[in-house]
């Protein structure tokens, strides 16, 4: 008989993977690199610029064109901008609530990974590596932050320019009566919060969209777009109760806040469906970008 055939050694077993000495996920892509980086950026200068430069223009038309006038649909908070330097903030807010503070808010967010991958450093973010759950949260973070800035600027140089322009003193409200020039502060601090809320919406669309396509401006113009058309199903009331589920239904109930007595009925529901929305739209940013094939 013959003999058996040897059997076979078992394959050596690889030692486990272990990271590279010194790697902490948690340090990669720091948020103040990502700020620095994000902040020497043209497009940030010439946003903040326009932002502040804003209220200048209003000033220069209404010293051209005069006091406001009552329009025809009754007294708004534009026939008021002259009466002080609150007076003025608000106007500002009111004239650029519904699409000028929108643009600032999806370009930095829109702008956040869709950048990268037009200029095809993104996959060289992820092999140095980055997290992608870190580098998502870190990108995000710093566009609302510049958002939020953002958002802030144009009231803070207009309640400034204002005051130089014709002086401090009380809000005097549409409506009539006034809020105390003490009261007209903490106000209009309630009503920039709001908007901010209002606009994460926006925000964690852009976000999404930046996730999904290599072009900036598909994700910024998307986001853009997709507001403008919520403004105009808002604006068909034929479609009754089904607005209220429409973040555009409730984009100037920050105005609730500059009334005699302060209502938050509108703020709070308006904020529960920007926030709602903004949760989902955020979770499917992080959801489809984990398993992403990334090739720019």
């Amino acid at each position: 008989m013959s003999a058996a055939p040897p059997v076979p050694a078992p394959a050596p077993v690889p030692p486990p993977r272990t990271a590279a000495p010194g790697y902490r996920p948690g340090r990669t892509l720091r948020l103040r690199v990502e700020a620095r980086r994000q902040l020497r950026r043209r497009r940030t200068m010439i946003v903040a610029a326009l932002l502040a430069a804003l209220p200048f223009i209003l000033i220069a038309a209404f010293a051209i064109g005069g006091t406001p006038k009552e329009g025809r649909n009754g007294p708004t908070l534009i026939d008021t901008a002259t009466a002080s330097g609150a007076n003025f903030a608000a106007t500002c807010l009111f004239v650029s609530a519904g699409f000028v503070l929108v643009v600032p808010v999806a370009l930095f967010c829109g702008d956040t990974v869709a950048s990268e991958a037009g200029w095809s450093s993104l996959r060289y973010l992820l092999a140095a590596p980055v997290p992608r759950t870190r580098l998502l949260s870190v990108k995000f973070a710093v566009a609302l932050g510049f958002s939020a800035v953002a958002l802030v600027l144009l009231p803070a140089v207009a309640l400034v320019s204002g005051t130089v322009a014709y002086g401090w003193g009380d809000l005097e409200l549409p409506t009539g009566g006034a809020l105390a020039s003490g009261d007209a502060l903490p106000r209009l601090a309630v009503a920039v919060v709001y908007i901010f809320v209002s606009q994460l919406v926006t925000a964690a669309l852009a976000f999404w969209l930046s996730t999904r396509t290599d072009a900036p401006l598909g994700a910024v113009g998307g986001a853009v777009g997709l507001t403008i058309v919520g403004n105009v199903l808002d604006a068909v009331t034929a479609l009754g109760s089904w607005r209220d589920v429409l973040p555009a239904h409730w984009q100037f109930s920050w105005a609730d806040a500059l009334q005699p007595t302060l209502e938050w009925t509108g703020m709070l529901q308006g904020a529960s469906v920007s926030v709602s929305y903004a949760i989902v739209l955020t979770a499917l940013a992080f959801r489809g970008f984990r398993t992403k094939d990334v090739v720019s």
